[in-house]
């Protein structure tokens, strides 16, 4: 970041400031507008203007207000801000620091960087040009940064004659444009940067505008949420060792951490309390610590923590997760694919993620609605992102500093955006043990006597798919089919174990992961006693399924029901879709609940194109194979079990 010299010069017994950032398409008169601002408030140190109108004569133009945040000789050349410039200025309310973001498409990196710690922004749009495809995309960028205050200036009026009816048109297609996104501007405020109209002072010029000028717009603002109000996270940058202590650095990106506090680690879930906190330069060591503080802690247990690690208290820890949705902003040269790897950088951790689909593709221009597997250069997109090792995640709704992910292709940047875990559940219940002072019993039958006692050896057909795809169906024919055969065989039904077992569980996504579990332990169980357990559950999630499997790893076969969402929605045997999409149910897979399809299952069934009895064949030909019965047991060759019905 480059910082003017203002920014530069010691503040003493500072307010607390609101961020403010400003953007805009390239050369709607950002750097004008700030410079002006600074002028007219005062904020500019001694001899700074005399500078300014050196550096304007010798270039042959009028007094060039960009020229005083410009820090690049490139951008003075150009008329281009590259970097993102902050600055500080004071009205009579409150301290500000203004961020000047580029404007132009090649630095949309920067621009994303600018706004991404803003409290508030101001869009700049040229009264003569309007709305343009930069400005749209800006506004879009505040909305997916979940800016919360937007106040916009019609800039250049001199150059449009300082025209009402100019200014209503534009400000009527801004507003319009903000509205669809869901922003309600805080101010519409016509000036122009280059004369100060409507700045820090009124303007005679427009006579017809009685609202507030800028900095009044800025007062007019609330006060930033304070990061302080909300839970504690602290993302551990790195460990280091002291005369025997080992001192986890960091910085407080919310919450506030005192010495005594017991601190859960997460994704490790290890707990230790804080002994220490360790700051520099200071006189003495400090008890708490603050958002923005960069610290050191020590801890009364030697527990191991690594850089990634993010504590907080154990009341409101971040979520954990393997997957989950993220809206990015794609400044890749190559576009972005489902199936691609790409390293993500949430906080201080780091992990390998594939993109495992695109749910929409936005236009920033239009905000139309796309469907694709790639997404192009300064395109927006909504993507699931699936990672192989558990991360602790914070929806950027909730903590915003601690929202925010960057994905890295290479050695390249190729996108930032938020994170949202709609629709997916938290994983750290299913990843934490409770039971304390258990030991395992050991089975005096061994799993070869059971086989050779019942003629088959167990194994779990995990069937996954829609509501309607035909698992229940087909589970059903399957186990009366297997059974005539010979088979020790049963079917564990959804609805049929929420009624029992898991009656006492919701279809929230911990809910439906719990139900998961516990299905995929009782259906070991009974793989590991010899029989044949077959699974009739939508079991939504990828990481559920796969937790099922670890609990019978050898035995455990997932079975796909294929059938796509809109022959279901065809056939609702249950009238479930109708009720989701009429919003007597909500959280409904595959209309308001994600379905991930299985990436590797041992069998696909298509229930779209063949019949049951097809499907059924397919299924039992597959047991065969991989479950064989012994010749006492089976009732091929005209050979009939004789447990089996007439």
């Amino acid at each position: 970041m480059s910082q003017t010299p203002s920014a530069a010069a010691p503040r003493q017994a500072l307010r607390p400031a609101l961020r403010i950032v400003v953007v805009g398409h390239v050369d709607h008169g950002k750097s004008t507008l700030i410079g002006r601002l600074l002028h007219d408030t005062g904020a500019l140190p001694e001899g700074r203007f005399e500078e300014l109108k050196a550096a304007s004569a010798k270039r042959g133009m009028p007094i060039e207000w960009s020229f005083m945040l410009d820090a690049f000789q490139a951008e003075r050349d150009q008329a281009v801000t590259i970097d993102s410039t902050q600055i500080w200025f004071k009205s009579a309310r409150r301290d500000y620091v203004l961020i000047d973001a580029p404007g132009h498409r090649e630095f949309l990196k920067n621009m994303i960087s600018g706004a991404a710690s803003a409290d508030a922004a101001i869009l700049v749009v040229d009264a003569v040009e309007g709305l343009r495809e930069t400005s749209r995309r800006h506004g879009y960028l505040l909305h997916m940064l979940g800016i919360p205050y937007v106040a916009v200036a019609i800039s250049k009026m001199d150059l449009a004659g300082y025209d009402e009816q100019r200014f209503k048109a534009v400000a009527r297609d801004v507003e319009k444009y903000l509205g669809d996104l869901g922003i309600a501007a805080t101010a519409m405020v016509p000036i122009s940067g280059r004369e100060g109209d409507n700045i820090a002072q009124g303007s005679t010029r427009m006579p017809w505008y009685r609202g507030p000028g800028i900095v009044q717009a800025l007062d007019d603002l609330p006060d930033a949420a304070r990061p302080a109000d909300l839970p504690l996270r602290f993302p551990v940058q790195d460990v280091y060792k002291f005369d025997r202590r080992r001192i986890l650095a960091g910085r407080v990106e919310a919450g506030v951490l005192r010495v005594g506090d017991e601190l859960l680690f997460s994704p490790s879930n290890k707990t230790a309390h804080v002994s220490s906190i360790e700051a520099w330069h200071v006189d003495r060591p400090p008890i708490e610590a603050h958002p923005g503080e960069s610290i050191g802690i020590t801890l009364d247990e030697q527990i191991f923590v690594e850089r990634g690690e993010i504590a907080s208290h154990a009341e409101e820890p971040p979520q954990l997760s393997t997957v989950f949705r993220a809206t990015l902003f794609w400044l890749g040269k190559s576009p972005l694919l489902v199936g691609k790897g790409y390293k993500l950088k949430l906080s201080t951790q780091e992990a390998a993620v594939t993109v495992q689909s695109i749910e929409r593709i936005v236009d920033t221009d239009t905000l139309a609605s796309a469907e694709g597997d790639a997404v192009a250069r300064n395109a927006v997109a909504e993507v699931v992102l699936r990672s192989r090792q558990v991360l602790a995640l914070d929806e950027h709704t909730f903590i915003p500093r601690c929202g925010r992910c960057v994905l890295i292709d290479g050695y390249d940047t190729v996108a930032g955006g938020t994170v949202s875990m709609e629709g997916y559940p938290d994983q750290r219940e299913t990843l934490s043990v409770k039971s304390t002072n258990v030991t395992g019993v050991e089975h005096r039958v061994a799993a070869t006597s059971r086989a050779q006692r019942s003629g088959q050896t167990g194994g779990v057909l995990w069937f996954t798919g829609l509501s309607g795809a035909g698992k229940s169906t087909l589970a059903m024919e399957v186990e009366q089919r297997l059974f005539r055969k010979g088979y020790q065989v049963y079917v564990l039904d959804g609805d049929n174990v929420r009624r029992g077992l898991n009656a006492n569980l919701d279809f929230s996504p911990e809910g439906r992961a719990e139900n998961i579990r516990r299905v995929g332990e009782v259906a070991a169980l009974f793989a590991d006693a010899g029989m044949v357990c077959i699974t009739a559950f939508i079991s939504p999630y990828q990481a559920d399924r796969d937790r099922a499997r670890t609990a019978a790893p050898d035995a455990f076969h997932e079975i796909y029901i294929k059938a796509g969402l809109e022959i279901c929605e065809q056939r609702d045997p249950k009238g479930l879709y109708k009720k989701a999409r009429s919003g007597e149910i909500a959280a409904f897979t595959g209309v308001s609940a994600p379905y991930e399809a299985p990436m590797y299952p041992e069998m696909v069934v298509d229930t779209e194109t063949q019949s049951v009895d097809d499907c059924v064949a397919r299924i039992v030909g597959y047991v065969e194979s991989v479950i064989a019965l012994t010749p006492a047991n089976s009732t091929r060759g005209g050979r009939r079990s004789p447990t089996a019905p007439d």
